[in-house]
């Protein structure tokens, strides 16, 4: 016996809505794990603190520059900004300017990051040339 199963236009349609809404809404807790995995290669540390809390809303970040300098990251949807010049330290009294990615933010922190990046953006051209030929 054949059966066949073709899901309902309204059902997949709701489903569809549920995940859009779902899907438009930043968690800031992932978003700054995701920002730890990405630059962790030009840094000499970087983690998620574990001391702050971090909510949907905000989440905060250490990170060591290649210049042994340390930083308390704020990350909201404004953007990152310093908050704090240890780990797990925010100085309330601090009014430092946000940036859009952390990028731009480390590249204003660390030369060591700017040219570890360059180093890094070097590399994969190479590699892709070398695998292209």
């Amino acid at each position: 016996m054949e059966v066949d199963c073709q899901p309902e236009e309204s059902m997949v349609s709701a489903f569809e809505d549920d995940c859009v809404l779902l899907c438009d809404v930043k968690d800031m807790r992932l978003e700054a794990e995701a920002v730890v995995n990405d630059v962790l290669f030009a840094v000499i540390q970087m983690q998620v603190s574990k001391h702050l809390s971090s909510t949907s809303e905000v989440a905060y970040i250490n990170v060591e520059t290649r210049e042994g300098n340390r930083f308390c990251l704020e990350l909201t949807e404004a953007g990152l900004r310093v908050v704090g010049y240890a780990f797990n330290h925010v100085d309330e009294d601090l009014n430092t300017q946000y940036h859009e990615t952390v990028y731009s933010l480390l590249d204003t922190l660390s030369p060591g990051y700017r040219e570890a990046f360059g180093n890094a953006l070097l590399q994969r051209l190479e590699n892709l040339k070398q695998n292209g030929q």
